[in-house]
């Protein structure tokens, strides 16, 4: 006669799951909402219970082993059935209630979404939001994310995607480094002005800078007095008279609105990228991925508020 499985190895095998798929016990216990500690417990006790090794570990990285490799194959099939048992109750209930799991890039979540949540929480109280904000480009299905907000899109089949607004990027300074400095008049002039880039987290690289020449797009590195790897920092350099930098302008904007920044070279600037919603095929059918999606299409208009603030002002800037 099989042996019923209990509940604490259901357990040992979601946190394994979520360790295998984050890399570490921190990430998966901040998934999980528990513990490094209950995670690492968890996991252990699933060894015992196998039998088996699933982790090669050192003080700096968990590795899966190759019975681990096979247990976490198994182990996401599992969890999969689990998620679409109740995707199927979700979607049978009719209205939006329960968690939603969302993840956004820090700059969208911060600038964005993190502004508009509450009047969508306010508009379906039985509907908690689980917002995760980071770039690193994760998988969602196995991270169990109901919709994600990306820059670009990912080639992945089991993803359905929405383009949602441009991300358009531009070159902004404060009013007092241009009284200062002087304003450019052409890219060339960048390389006699202080320049701020920004750092991808992901890759190290620091940013090419783009920008739409007649029907060509040329990209520079210029020479920065300050280099940052976080969007909104730079943003913040910048209105306190750091250079000139490059910024998305729904970052941006709220400076300018404010007269702090005020956007230069903005008729080279380039819509970069596009911003995409994705959601896993299993979530076509869910209300509550649904109305998020409906949600997605009011805080993202076919003309965006960030980019009309900045071009309203460049147009104003524009004889100077």
């Amino acid at each position: 006669m099989r042996e019923q499985i209990g509940l604490d190895r259901l357990t040992g095998l979601i946190a394994f799951a979520r360790t295998a798929s984050l890399g570490s016990y921190t990430a998966a216990a901040r998934d999980l909402s528990v513990s490094p500690s209950a995670v690492s417990k968890s996991v252990q006790r699933l060894e015992e219970h196998l039998g088996l090794r699933l982790f090669s570990r050192t003080t700096r990285s968990l590795t899966l082993t190759p019975e681990g490799k096979d247990i976490y194959e198994r182990a996401l099939r599992v969890i999969r059935e689990v998620e679409d048992i109740e995707q199927a109750a979700v979607a049978s209930r009719g209205e939006p209630s329960g968690t939603l799991k969302v993840t956004a890039p820090v700059p969208i979540g911060i600038n964005i979404l993190g502004p508009a949540l509450p009047g969508f929480c306010q508009r379906y109280p039985n509907l908690a939001v689980d917002l995760r904000l980071g770039d690193q480009f994760s998988d969602i299905i196995e991270q169990g994310i109901d919709v994600a907000v990306r820059v670009g899109n990912l080639a992945d089949s089991r993803l359905v995607s929405r383009p949602l607004a441009p991300h358009r990027i531009c070159t902004f300074a404060s009013p007092e480094y241009l009284a200062r400095r002087g304003w450019p008049r052409g890219i060339e002039d960048l390389a006699n002005h202080d320049c701020v880039n920004f750092r991808y987290q992901s890759t190290g690289q620091a940013l090419r800078w783009p920008f739409q020449v007649g029907d060509r797009l040329v990209e520079i590195t210029p020479t920065a007095t300050m280099t940052i790897d976080v969007s909104d920092a730079v943003a913040t350099v910048l209105a306190a008279g750091g250079g000139i930098g490059i910024s998305p302008t729904y970052v941006a904007a709220p400076y300018v609105q404010r007269g702090e920044l005020v956007p230069v070279l903005h008729q080279y600037a380039v819509d970069r990228f596009v911003i995409t919603a994705l959601w896993p095929e299993s979530r076509r059918g869910n209300p509550n991925v649904k109305v998020f999606l409906e949600f997605l299409q009011e805080v993202f208009p076919a003309v965006t508020p960030w980019d009309l603030i900045v071009k309203t002002a460049a147009e104003t800037a524009h004889d100077r």
